[in-house]
């Protein structure tokens, strides 16, 4: 079907509540895995008005101030404003410390393939990995570009560029189809909390952002606004944004973090445990298998699905699925992303080393996925990104 239709993804800036909880979340991930890489940690926050709660379960051998780290993220942010800042901000704490036998301690590094083969999944989940040829980082084009926009959103008002802005803000990019083939961009549209009294000329800043966020971002794109594309800063009024005036709670951006409902997501939150947890690890090897299969040219749309059950070590399902675009069958293609690639959870910890990046990573690693989406990162070197084993699949499939 070739039917035009308008898809529209959104993100959101790392000031917006939710995002808030999903980085202190991240944050307590990264301090925990730093000091000691077999922790096994789950944090969740909850922010409204001038409270932040936080529910921590965790067995490691460190020390750590939950407040504290909280404090600094919410200064880095950028948050100074008398209704919400890391000075007065009351912050509430329940840890939970477990027993350190709770940890599963091993160095994946050094284990063999008996060894990891008796590791198992601790949860039920089925996770999704996708990708396709939309843009150069192989996303969906909405979700990847709206992410884009808020990163840079971000990054002009912390450096004073876009002195009226406030910390918290959402962009909405709606791409034109024709089936699964982006035309043109219909339509972008900012959502951003001013300061009062800000900005002095709205036509002025809808000049600033399209010369200083959207010209960048579509500048190596070759699709781009054109001029019929609508292009729009708080069409509905003033944003009112910030904790003080609604709530934030770690996972609630999944669509934002994942590929912006343009295709499946478990649903289950990535922020806020340690890399053991499968329903983290996993979609990250599923993203890792799916953009090798698009980036060995095998197909130009994949989604790999994942399935675990307590108890096993290898998923009990491993699909495959190419929506008609693949070179080859889907079940020629399930059978070879399954040679290819290592899906048991130790498996995927010993391949991309996840539960040590926070300590070769001084400024937080997890963190950094925490606003701005956990794929498609190309400023990032992030294991589940790279493509080195496409070259492997392409060969494999003759």
């Amino acid at each position: 079907m070739n039917r035009k239709v308008i898809f529209i993804s959104e993100a959101v800036t790392e000031g917006h509540p939710d995002k808030i909880c999903d980085q202190i979340s991240d944050e307590i991930v990264d301090y925990f895995l730093a000091q000691d890489p077999c922790a096994a940690v789950r944090a969740e926050c909850a922010v409204a008005s001038n409270i932040l709660f936080i529910a921590a379960r965790f067995a490691a051998d460190a020390n750590i101030d939950f407040s504290r780290l909280a404090r600094k993220v919410i200064r880095q942010i950028g948050y100074h404003q008398p209704d919400f800042n890391p000075q007065t901000c009351s912050i509430l704490t329940n840890p939970q410390a477990l027993p350190l036998e709770k940890r599963q301690c091993f160095d994946e590094r050094l284990l063999s393939e008996a060894e990891i083969d008796r590791i198992p999944a601790q949860k039920q989940v089925t996770v999704f990995g996708y990708a396709c040829n939309q843009c150069p980082a192989l996303m969906p084009l909405p979700v990847w570009t709206a992410n884009r926009l808020a990163q840079r959103v971000t990054e002009l008002r912390k450096t004073g560029v876009l002195s009226a802005l406030l910390p918290d803000g959402k962009v909405q990019v709606g791409v034109e189809y024709a089936g699964n083939r982006p035309l043109r961009i219909h339509s972008v549209t900012f959502e951003l909390d001013l300061a009062e009294g800000q900005p002095d000329s709205p036509k002025r800043l809808l000049d600033e952002i399209r010369e200083g966020v959207i010209a960048p971002v579509f500048q190596a794109l070759a699709i781009r606004p054109d001029e019929r594309s609508v292009i729009s800063i708080n069409p509905n009024g003033p944003y009112p944004g910030g904790p003080a005036r609604h709530s934030g709670l770690t996972g609630r951006k999944n669509a934002v973090d994942t590929y912006g409902e343009y295709s499946r997501h478990s649903g289950r939150a990535l922020s806020g445990k340690d890399p053991l947890r499968i329903d983290r690890s996993g979609a990250y090897a599923a993203r890792h298998a799916a953009k090798n299969v698009v980036a060995a040219g095998l197909a130009e749309a994949c989604e790999v699905v994942l399935s675990y059950s307590p108890g096993l070590s290898r998923p009990v399902t491993l699909m495959v699925q190419t929506f008609g675009s693949g070179k080859c069958g889907d079940e020629a293609l399930t059978d070879m992303v399954g040679r290819h690639f290592d899906f048991r959870p130790a498996g995927i910890l010993k391949h991309m080393g996840l539960r040590r990046l926070p300590a070769a990573n001084p400024d937080g690693f997890f963190r950094r996925l925490a606003a701005f989406g956990h794929f498609g990162r190309t400023e990032l070197d992030l294991p589940w990104e790279s493509t080195a084993a496409a070259q492997a699949l392409a060969a494999d499939a003759g």
